[in-house]
């Protein structure tokens, strides 16, 4: 029954995920929403991580069930995908190149600010 009331509480968080989403002005997606309503819960202690652990846990350890359908749906459509897969692989490969860079500077920008915060002091 707990794992059921788990389940229940992260389903009715993605619902109104979804509701606030098609609510916004702007386009977003509605799990991204409930992601940010469930960060907003658990940084004000509204919510806590026993409320959710085990079911999260479960999930989590098999995610890759979820992708199943994507798998089954890419062998379904090989003719579409293979009229274009060098148009794919270069927008995978530019969109990693952009990500390791992003990712890199970022990094490089959060140092510099903790030195900054720190006074310059070495930790």
């Amino acid at each position: 029954m707990k794992y059921l009331g788990q389940l229940g509480l992260i389903f009715a968080l993605c619902l109104v995920g979804d509701l606030a989403a098609h609510l916004l002005p702007f386009s977003l997606p509605g799990s991204v929403v409930s992601m940010l309503l469930v960060l907003v819960l658990l940084a004000s202690g509204l919510l806590k991580e026993r409320h959710l652990g085990e079911s999260a846990d479960f999930l989590l350890r098999n995610m890759t069930f979820f992708f199943i359908p994507p798998a089954i749906s890419i062998i379904r459509y090989t003719d579409v995908i293979s009229a274009i897969w060098w148009q794919l692989i270069l927008v995978n490969l530019v969109s990693v190149v952009i990500c390791f860079a992003v990712s890199a500077w970022t990094a490089a920008a959060v140092i510099r600010l903790q030195h900054v915060v720190s006074g310059g002091r070495r930790g």
